[in-house]
């Protein structure tokens, strides 16, 4: 019998440790966005956030150089968002082939 409630115990605990990584990663999700224009130079990198992703709303996430996390709208949806995603690929790739060269 305490064999039973013990495998019981143990299936119990690997199903909450499940269920509390998933929300963990609900935590990560932009609940809105906005459209006040990010000066480049302060955008370190970017991320595309999916509503497939297990997200609420689509959406464009840069992050700054001190490590900020700031939602934008999709590219498809704001002009400025997909210029600034040009500029930051275009860094990447000059990036590369500095790094090609050395």
């Amino acid at each position: 019998m305490s064999l039973r409630v013990a495998a019981l115990l143990l299936l119990a605990s690997v199903l909450w440790s499940h269920v509390a990584a998933s929300t963990d990663q609900a935590m990560d999700c932009c609940l809105t966005t906005t459209d006040a224009k990010l000066p480049h130079r302060v955008v370190n990198s970017y991320s595309i956030q999916t509503v497939s992703g297990g997200c609420r709303i689509a959406a464009t996430v840069f992050v700054t150089k001190q490590n900020l996390r700031l939602c934008a709208p999709p590219a498809t949806k704001n002009n400025w968002v997909a210029k600034l995603i040009k500029q930051l690929k275009r860094k990447s790739q000059k990036r590369k082939a500095k790094k090609g060269k050395m």
